[in-house]
C-alpha cells in the first residue's frame, strides 16, 4: 500500500505552537516524493479549538492558553501524560479516503489499549475512542492537497482537572478516561508511545 519510507518521530514533550508550525510547514512544503511522518509527543496545557469550534463550550479556560486550529472538532485539553500523535501523511498515496485513516486511527488505538488489558471501541456518532461511555481518546484532522495533518490524543497518566474547564469535543457533561485509572499498573509513556507506533505502522502497511 505504501509508496515510500515512513518516519515516526518521538518527540517528548513540546510546547503546542512551534509543533504546529513545523507541521503545517511540512504540509505545505512536501510534493509525492515526500515521506509520510507521524509524530509522537506531549504537550503542556493547552486547549484547543477546531475548525467549528464554538465558544460556549471554552466554560472557564482561566490561566491556560486556547489555540484556534484549523482541524475539525470542538474544543479539547492537551496535556503533559496525553500521548498526542500528528499523522502527516499522503492520503492519496496511500489510497486512503478521510473516513478510512479515522477508521485506522480509531483501530490502532483500540488496538493499543487491548494490550494493556483495556476493552474499548469508537462510537459511530462521535469520533474518538471509548471505555464504558467514558472517552479516552479524541481525533481531529485536517486534509490539504490530498495530505492528512492534526491527529490524535490518547489519555495516558495526567491531571484530568482541565478537561471540567470546557465541554470536551462539544459534548456537556461527557466524562473523560484515562490508562492510568484503568490497569493495576501505572503505564510507562514511552512504552506506550512504542505500542502506538507499531499499531499505526500495521494498519498503515508501513510494518
Amino acid at each position: 500500500m505504501a509508496a515510500a519510507d515512513l518516519i515516526v518521530r518521538h518527540l517528548g514533550l513540546v510546547d503546542y505552537l512551534p509543533t504546529l508550525e513545523a507541521m503545517r510547514a511540512l504540509t505545505a512544503e512536501r510534493d509525492e516524493t515526500t515521506p509520510d511522518e507521524i509524530w509522537l509527543l506531549q504537550h503542556p496545557q493547552v486547549f484547543t479549538q477546531g475548525q467549528a469550534g464554538k465558544p460556549e463550550h471554552l466554560l472557564a479556560p482561566g490561566d491556560i492558553p486556547v489555540v484556534q486550529v484549523e482541524r475539525g472538532g470542538q474544543v479539547t485539553y492537551h496535556g503533559p501524560g496525553q500521548l498526542v500523535g500528528y499523522l502527516m501523511l499522503d492520503l492519496r498515496r496511500l489510497d486512503l479516503g478521510v473516513r478510512e485513516l479515522v477508521t485506522v486511527m480509531e483501530q490502532a488505538l483500540v488496538e493499543v489499549l487491548a494490550s494493556y488489558g483495556v476493552e474499548a471501541a469508537p462510537r459511530a456518532d462521535a469520533p474518538g475512542v471509548y471505555v464504558k461511555g467514558d472517552k479516552i481518546a479524541s481525533l481531529g484532522l485536517r486534509v490539504r492537497r490530498g495530505c492528512s495533518f492534526h491527529g490524535l490524543a490518547l489519555n495516558i497518566d495526567m491531571d484530568m482537572t482541565p478537561f471540567g474547564r470546557i465541554n470536551p469535543c462539544g459534548y456537556a457533561g461527557l466524562q473523560m478516561t484515562q490508562l492510568k485509572d484503568l490497569v493495576a499498573t501505572p503505564p510507562a509513556f514511552d512504552e506506550a508511545a512504542r505500542r502506538l507506533e507499531q499499531a499505526l505502522r500495521q494498519r498503515l502497511g508501513y510494518a
